[in-house]
């Protein structure tokens, strides 16, 4: 007989995973199989795992083969029938890897899979993005301070007013070039200070600033789960992630500004057994800002987190990577839906 607590670990895992014998009788179900198939763990477990799919006769064939060593891993796509649901088309992976004759059988939504493989990509994308860019932000670094040295120094030995306007015009240039690598650096340079965070201060933090900015034809509305946990984090950092990404809704509202009828929602859930980043956590707090404005162009949609990306004349296109870039130092991430009338930018955060 199997022993329960000897797979305990599998209940950390996202995929949907289920220990059984080569006749496919459940041993072991860990809790994502249970959500997904709407059945209590004590009812799978002793059951045929194959009679949860639409061609059972796939994994039988599957599982007699790993466990006769004809392989050491199989993978092919099936459908899981769930209780009162639609299908549910998932990656099967069946592996020979129990010492106890036992096999392990993980199936993967292919939903989920399409959108780890997105996560994966873009995470990675990100690193090599973040890395160029810091790279850059040095090699610019030094010169730029040359330039607007000899700049003040030919500023002192001219003697036309008229001449010096020009080193003027290289002496702001400089200097706004020196804030967009400080703002580059910004991330890499400070450290990050752990402290208790309630989510609802950060909230009013930032909403006191936008009703500041933007007093006339903004309505802000605030729902809030007043339930949400404090969580260990960096105050300060997420609330220019917030503010960033406020202040974007805020500049992409501007004609409904005008017509007196743009609004700005604030709202915050818990979200239970969620999954992000390829893992699996019990519990996750929701940050939803969400706006009524034209929503992002389809033409930086896929690219709207990448540095000096912005739809708007003028725009840096930083607030949105620095913004990512913070929430990753809490191991979390965000997401955009995005449509015109309607954008949601979606902060995930794993709570204790």
């Amino acid at each position: 007989m199997a022993d329960p607590t000897h797979y305990q670990s599998f209940d950390l895992l996202a995929s949907l995973v289920a220990v059984v014998r080569p006749d496919a009788k459940v041993v072991f179900s860990n809790a994502a199989l249970e959500d997904a198939l709407g059945i209590s763990r004590r009812a799978i477990v002793g059951a045929s795992l194959a009679d949860v799919f639409s061609e059972p006769a796939a994994l039988r064939d599957a599982l007699a083969g790993a466990s006769h060593n004809a392989f050491a891993t199989l993978r092919y796509d099936g459908f899981l029938r769930r209780n009162g649901q639609d299908l549910l088309p998932v990656h099967v992976i069946v592996t020979d890897a129990d010492t106890q004759g036992y096999l392990v059988v993980e199936l993967v939504p292919q939903e989920q899979q399409t959108r780890q493989d997105r996560e994966e990509r873009l995470a990675q994308q990100a690193l090599a993005n973040k890395e160029l860019i810091r790279n850059l932000a040095h090699e610019i670094k030094n010169p730029l301070g040359g330039i607007r040295g000899a700049a003040q120094l030919l500023e002192m030995e001219i003697a036309s007013s008229g001449l010096s306007e020009y080193t003027q015009v290289i002496i702001r240039e400089a200097d706004r070039l020196q804030t967009l690598v400080d703002r580059l650096l910004a991330p890499h340079r400070r450290p990050h200070m752990v402290g208790d965070v309630n989510i609802h201060e950060v909230c009013e933090r930032v909403r006191s600033l936008i009703v500041a900015e933007f007093p006339k034809g903004l309505r802000v509305v605030r729902d809030y789960d007043v339930s949400i946990p404090e969580f260990r984090g960096d105050v300060e950092q997420l609330i220019q992630t917030v503010l960033n990404i406020a202040h974007n809704g805020c500049q992409a509202l501007a004609e409904r500004m005008a017509q007196g009828d743009a609004q700005l929602t604030f709202r915050t859930r818990i979200a239970r057994q969620v999954t992000f980043g390829k893992t699996r956590y019990r519990l996750a707090l929701q940050l939803h800002v969400i706006d009524n404005g034209p929503g992002v162009p389809d033409s930086i949609k896929d690219r709207i987190f990448y540095p000096l990306v912005s739809g708007r004349d003028g725009g840096s296109g930083l607030g949105l990577t620095l913004a990512q870039t913070f929430v990753q130092q809490h191991h979390g991430q965000i997401e955009v839906d995005s449509q015109p009338g309607r954008t949601d930018f979606k902060i995930l955060i794993p709570l204790p």
